[in-house]
């Protein structure tokens, strides 16, 4: 039922300017599996329709995120929550036509892709993409190898390799159903929000000066340190892979393939997107709250390290448990993240080359090429090496980051492509409009990246 039904859709798609029709969904083991209430109430439908968001919000909370955020908290106290408040903005556009091509077009990024462009250039676009999930999937290991030393003690190395068993985790819950993953991912969520909850309440912020600080000032731009991190905020922020990933698992919600179904279905998970990563901007600046009551405007405002913020939490707060907490939700985050990146690398796969691999087999070939330089930096430098590689994998993401947001804004923008569901003027030139914003800020985080490791 569901092949046919995809397969009429897939010749609509065809007329309306697409070039060929997608002869099997994306992610086709759990496409059109969550049930829609047809005339529930509104908060069934909103109940059916939440998780995707909550799974992407994920990728901007991740181990990636935090050392910007502890930089530019310790360094400038709450100036740079104005960044964070608007790469969230950011993102909520983003995602919302990441979605909304999802459930319009019946095909996820990567499908579009390689139906628009030669081969070529998709090809291309799939080494930049596979290369950026890798380095995501790098901050991941490194950040849950971190929170399993500071925890348990267990060498850097050592946690490096352990992280190879969360496969059998994932798979254990991907036979269950998309559901259980949803669940697991939102229980993650809870414990790093529980847990920064406290820090924040531990730490007794200034309100007035953290209300202050969402107000952009001209400091952020003048001042080349705050500028730097600030950009890095951004990149660690808006997330490539997200655009891939939330665009795919939108389409596991059973909705009517009807102009009417569709309106609706973007209604509600546009909801759900936004509520998500509302929750995500609390932590993320949460993380940054934190830095900044902690440490601004004392002897450690130069920490930027996660390991000597978790060290420093305790005796600087004068409270038990903050350091543990910052540890047990940096371990949930890094956790929480190795599930995106897994479906993230089966859709960008699949949607490239319309080649289809074991998810145990795509996630293990994923984690080997994480895990090897991670390995090999740990081993030979330790701590502060595996700080660099953390910093260089944000880098990475950043590159590839223009290579996903101009693709996706230029298909959504498309009458041909998406009919009546086509970016609106005012949604079309704010999207041009961020994307140029992130093309240029990326491009000097890049340049003085570069810049400060060859000088």
């Amino acid at each position: 039922m569901r092949k046919l039904f995809f397969k009429e859709a897939g010749a609509e798609n065809k007329l309306s300017g697409w070039k060929h029709p997608v002869s099997v969904p994306s992610l086709p083991e759990v496409f059109s599996t969550i049930k829609i209430p047809g005339n529930g109430s509104v908060w069934r439908k909103v109940l059916a329709f939440a998780g995707p968001g909550l799974m992407v919000s994920v990728g901007y909370m991740d181990p990636g995120n935090w050392a910007t955020d502890i930089a530019g908290g310790a360094k400038f106290g709450y100036t740079l929550l104005a960044v964070i408040f608007i790469s969230n903005i950011f993102a909520m556009i983003l995602q919302h036509l990441s979605l909304k091509l999802g459930i319009v077009a019946e095909r996820d990024l990567a499908q579009a892709c390689r139906d628009n462009y030669s081969k070529p250039v998709s090809m291309a676009l799939w080494v930049l993409c596979e290369i950026a999930i890798a380095a995501c999937d790098l901050a991941e290991v490194i950040g849950s190898a971190i929170a399993l030393n500071l925890l348990f003690g267990i060498p850097l190395a050592v946690g490096v390799v352990i992280t190879v068993l969360d496969v059998l985790v994932i798979l254990f819950f991907q036979y269950k159903g998309f559901r259980y993953i949803e669940s697991l991912v939102a229980g993650l969520i809870t414990i790093i929000f529980a847990c920064f909850a406290y820090e924040i309440i531990a730490s007794k912020p200034e309100v007035a000066a953290m209300l202050t600080g969402l107000i952009p000032t001209p400091q952020i731009v003048t001042n080349p340190a705050m500028l730097y991190i600030a950009i890095g905020i951004l990149g660690a922020t808006v997330m490539p892979h997200n655009l891939y990933l939330h665009s795919s698992i939108v389409q596991t919600r059973a909705y009517e393939r009807t102009e009417a179904g569709k309106k609706t279905a973007i209604k509600y998970a546009t909801f759900d997107s936004t509520g998500a990563l509302l929750l995500a901007f609390f932590i993320n600046a949460a993380i940054l709250i934190v830095a900044a009551a902690a440490f601004y405007n004392t002897a450690y405002s130069d920490v930027a390290d996660i390991t000597d913020a978790y060290k420093l939490l305790d005796p600087v707060l004068g409270v038990g448990a903050a350091g543990f907490l910052f540890a047990i939700a940096l371990l949930a985050s890094g956790q929480n993240s190795t599930i995106t990146g897994t479906l993230s690398g089966q859709i960008v796969m699949e949607g490239f080359l319309n080649i289809r691999l074991k998810p145990w087999l795509r996630r293990l070939i994923t984690r080997l090429i994480a895990i090897i330089p991670a390995l090999i930096v740990t081993v030979l430098y330790g701590e502060k090496g595996t700080t660099s590689l953390l910093i260089l994998s944000q880098v990475i993401l950043s590159v590839q980051l223009s290579f996903a947001v101009v693709p996706l804004v230029l298909f959504t923008s498309d009458k041909r492509k998406m009919g009546k569901f086509a970016n609106k003027p005012v949604l079309k030139y704010s999207a041009w409009a961020i994307s140029a914003v992130i093309i240029v800020f990326n491009v000097f985080l890049l340049y003085q990246t570069f810049t400060q490791w060859f000088s």
